[in-house]
């Protein structure tokens, strides 16, 4: 899935968008790494236009994708973080000026889209990745590691959630997003559930989901469950709700000999959206406060968590457009969670 190395250092790169994922994400991650230069962004908004001049002094900043389209000649990568139902036109057309594209989540709409801009990348031997950056969660780095030391013995049941308490949707774009335009809370934050629950158990042989809309007016879902059999043996329950007012765990995974759970959300986008930046000391390291629990009742010690690290999709891209490394997320693994949403939805629709 990676081309040979055809580019040096610094790689020069466009941005698309700049709402939460430009802004929060992508601009001070590409900031923070030296093999990186941030030269273009697309944003038609004048408070962010002011907003990422100021942050990024000599950026050049245009209004449409066009204008970046159109200045090809001098990028080398393109970042997409639009809204989702435009992900795929864009990447298209990004392929088609000749630049390597990273794809916001969630990557496509539809697998036969998704598979589509594969193919494309394939055919024209350009790199292709999706920013998958849940999966440098501090506390999803921490299960993954007491699962592979056997701390729980046999998994039997994960359980996730990504909650809070959000009772009015803010983002325009948001509110009026029907599932057709990637919209809903199934692809906004199901594509980080579905993907860390696939990246840890493995391919899913039976999917059972309940997916409603909670907001007057909502155009789609914003209260989901799905609950996933992967081939592994082991259950996956997902929760993703924007109008929660208890929250529950942020993992609760049972074994066949003890349990973890972990309370609270990764700090990295609260931090970012503070002002943080990656290289700060302390940036993605969790207090031991907010530690997981393992062991059984009765008998539980906390584990140390592993520090969150979202800079490192950007240091394993630099790998892979200079070097000829694999690409930080493989699309195709991307196509798989796109796949199950598609199942989802026409289960639940």
């Amino acid at each position: 899935m990676t081309p040979s190395p055809a580019s040096v250092a610094p790689i020069r790169t466009g941005l698309i968008g700049f709402g939460t994922s430009g802004r929060v994400f992508h601009s001070p991650l590409l900031a923070a790494n030296p093999e990186f230069s941030l030269d273009l962004i697309v944003t038609r908004d004048p408070a962010r236009r002011e907003l990422a001049g100021g942050r990024h002094p000599g950026v050049r900043l245009v209004p449409t994708a066009d204008d970046l389209f159109a200045a090809a000649d001098d990028l080398d990568l393109v970042v997409i973080g639009s809204p989702s139902g435009t992900h795929v036109e864009l990447a298209h057309a990004a392929l088609d000026a000749g630049l390597a594209v990273v794809v916001d989540k969630p990557f496509a709409v539809t697998p036969r889209e998704g598979r589509g801009l594969i193919e494309k990348a394939q055919r024209l031997g350009l790199l292709l990745t999706v920013f998958q950056n849940r999966r440098w969660d501090g506390d999803f780095l921490t299960l993954r590691g007491v699962i592979a030391a056997g701390a729980l013995g046999e998994v039997r049941r994960f359980e996730s959630r990504f909650e809070w308490w959000k009772p009015e949707q803010t983002k325009q774009w948001k509110v009026g997003a029907t599932i057709q335009q990637g919209g809903g809370v199934l692809f906004d934050l199901g594509a980080h559930l579905i993907d860390q629950a696939l990246a840890l158990f493995g391919p899913v042989d039976g999917v059972y989901a309940e997916t409603v809309t909670r907001r007057p007016g909502g155009a789609a879902d914003d209260d989901t469950f799905v609950a996933l059999h992967h081939g592994s043996g082991v259950r996956s329950h997902l929760w993703m709700n924007g109008i929660a007012a208890q929250v529950g765990p942020r993992f609760h995974v049972l074994g066949s000999e003890s349990g973890y759970t972990k309370w609270g959300l990764d700090g990295q986008e609260a931090a970012l959206a503070a002002g943080a930046r990656p290289t700060d000391p302390g940036f993605g390291v969790d207090p031991e406060s907010a530690w997981g629990m393992l062991g059984r009742d009765g008998s539980l010690t906390r584990v140390p968590a592993e520090r969150g690290n979202y800079a490192a999709f950007y240091t394993g891209l630099a790998d892979a457009i200079l070097r000829g490394a694999p690409v930080p997320v493989d699309p195709r693994e991307s196509l798989r969670t796109i796949a199950l949403i598609e199942r989802i939805n026409l289960l639940t629709h």
